[in-house]
């Protein structure tokens, strides 16, 4: 029996016992996963209906590729820049083709452990709360120093005034002489 599955945006024709390498996947090495999203499944030359048909398979190992050279250039630039990537995939090893209903089990064994993790996120917005009271606090003599700021502007405006006819004055003083 062999069927055609859909997993990281690519398509596989497998069969019981057959290694394919795909997208990296969560999980270990050892790890039975699940692939629900079965396109066409058939014997031979029969077509059977998909309908609720999973596909079991096994974590063998969790892996990168081939390194691939990124090098962009712009001539009569001088401007070279060289960067690579590996991309990390997962290989699987097909179990079995069919209705296998024991495994979401285990998925929901698995999500219990998420929801012993869900406090401690609780726990990191109460700390992040404390430092907004302090910076209240410390808000208070900003606001009465940028007041004593705009107090400050107003009189040196007065001042100005003041300056200002006393040096028109000296001027037309020494015009008289």
């Amino acid at each position: 029996m062999f069927a055609v599955v859909r997993t990281g945006g690519k398509q596989y024709r497998v069969a019981a016992g057959d290694k394919i390498v795909v997208e990296k996947m969560d999980g270990d090495a050892g790890d039975r996963i699940t692939l629900g999203d079965v396109l066409l499944a058939g014997d031979g030359s029969d077509l059977k209906p998909t309908d609720g048909l999973t596909v079991a398979a096994e974590i063998i190992a969790q892996g990168k590729g081939d390194k691939v050279t990124v090098f962009k250039k712009k001539r009569r630039k001088n401007y070279r820049r060289k960067s690579g990537h590996r991309q990390q995939h997962t290989i699987l090893k097909i179990v079995a083709i069919g209705k296998e209903e024991k495994k979401p089990a285990k998925a929901k064994a698995d999500s219990a452990p998420q929801a012993e993790t869900a406090p401690e996120p609780d726990a990191a917005p109460a700390k992040k709360a404390e430092p907004k009271k302090t910076e209240a606090k410390a808000d208070k003599p900003a606001a009465a120093k940028a007041e004593k700021k705009a107090a400050a502007p107003k009189a040196a405006k007065s001042s100005t005034k003041d300056a200002a006819p006393a040096k028109g004055a000296a001027k037309k003083s020494s015009k008289e002489k």
